[in-house]
């Protein structure tokens, strides 16, 4: 059984379907633990502990947490493959917050 990328079946199905999944899966992943998001990227807390360079019970510490850093979470989202992007929600509007998670460099050290 020869494997497929899933972006070569995504194209071979009809529009209305696509649609039908793109739906799906936005409104599944809009809400996610860590643990979860990990599991659903077929990862590891092993293979997290090793990229972090930490052990696996730190990384299950860290999905527990229902308060963290933000730089924390910012390299948890990286070491799967992603990028943390922060966003401020209001009536009028949805305005993305920059430079959470990096150093300020212009303070002094």
């Amino acid at each position: 059984m020869k494997l497929r990328n899933f972006r070569e079946l995504e194209e071979k199905m009809p529009a209305e379907s696509r649609a039908r999944v793109k739906a799906w899966v936005e409104q599944e992943m809009k809400n996610m633990p860590l643990h979860e998001l990990r599991a659903a990227r077929q990862l590891t807390q092993e293979n997290l502990a090793e990229v972090l360079h930490i052990n696996q019970a730190a990384v299950s510490k860290i999905e527990r947490k229902t308060d963290m850093y933000v730089s924390t979470l910012a390299r948890f989202i990286e070491a799967m493959g992603g990028k943390l992007e922060i966003r401020a929600v209001f009536p009028d509007g949805v305005v993305k917050l920059e430079r959470f998670g990096e150093k300020n460099k212009d303070s002094a050290a």
